[in-house]
């Protein structure tokens, strides 16, 4: 009982907030979707990551080992979707990069935090960070057949991660009235993400919905599989390891909706996983929880 009330209060706070942004646009209200991101990924996010890791007691050497863990794990997930992909004579530039990438920012952050605390969000957003690099490089050039690492490079959120490595590393802090200012900025994130993941999936048309269900299923067992082996290699503790699956694990994310849609993928078809993948979290999260928590 003890442990069925601590996974509910972990993942309550994230499936009710995504639900308020779920009703809000199911009442008709407005929601600049576009601004509400744009405002998270260029502020609000990189404060977050900045500020968790500069205060972050964890020790730079098992970040560094997470952050190995990550790109191994990333590493077989691609390898593991690619062959699913091939095997199953799908489309590569519709369903390979939803298959890889997990809505780790949205979802995954928040959980982590309310999962395991500021260790943990440090932690996630290490692993948050290796996944956004591979999305924007290799995986828009899966959907769009070309990938850029000067993007990445113009990301305020790669930015935020280096500065708070950095400031980690080097024991330096920025001056409390400035610290405080980037708290603020950084606190904004967490319910914005949840609202927006919320009002996303309730703006979607799903397609192909059978294929999603059985898709959704293979990726959450090959991502649980493969970060949980990449984790116990690289000897992890018991918050990083449930991090790094938790991470990995969560749904795909409303951005391969939008990349499928902007570079002429089944924009449709990638909209069915991000919702089925989504709904299914809601039941398969809590179980994943029950084991790492």
């Amino acid at each position: 009982m003890n442990l069925t009330l601590t996974v509910l209060e972990i993942v309550a706070p994230v499936f009710l907030l995504a639900g308020v942004g779920f009703a809000w646009v199911k009442l008709g209200f407005e929601y600049r979707i576009q601004f509400v991101t744009q405002l998270a990924m260029t502020l609000s996010v990189p404060c977050l990551i900045f500020v968790s890791l500069m205060n972050t007691q964890i020790a730079p050497a098992a970040l560094t080992a997470l952050s190995l863990a990550t790109v191994v794990a990333y590493g077989g997930v691609t390898l593991a979707a690619a062959a699913v992909v091939w095997g199953m004579g799908l489309n590569r530039r519709t369903y390979l990069a939803p298959l890889i990438f997990g809505n780790t920012g949205n979802l995954g952050l928040p959980l982590a935090l309310f999962a395991f605390g500021d260790a943990g969000l440090s932690y996630a957003v290490v692993v948050f960070a290796v996944m956004a690099i591979w999305s924007f490089t290799f995986g828009i050039w899966l959907v769009a057949g070309a990938g850029s690492f000067g993007k990445v490079m113009r990301e305020p959120l790669v930015w935020g991660t280096l500065l708070g490595a950095l400031f980690l590393v080097q024991g330096w802090q920025t001056p409390k009235f400035l610290t405080n200012t980037l708290s603020l900025l950084g606190q904004m994130a967490i319910p914005m993400m949840l609202i927006t993941l919320g009002v996303a999936v309730a703006r979607l048309t799903p397609g192909g919905v059978g294929r999603a269900v059985i898709l959704s299923a293979i990726k959450l067992v090959i991502c649980v599989a493969i970060a949980w082996a990449a984790g116990a290699y690289f000897a992890l503790d018991r918050t990083a390891l449930g991090v790094l699956v938790l991470q990995v694990a969560t749904p795909v994310a409303v951005t391969s909706y939008l990349l499928a849609e902007k570079y002429g993928a089944d924009a449709q078809s990638v909209a069915g996983l991000v919702v089925v993948s989504t709904l299914m979290s809601v039941a398969a999260l809590p179980i994943l929880l029950a084991f790492l928590v």
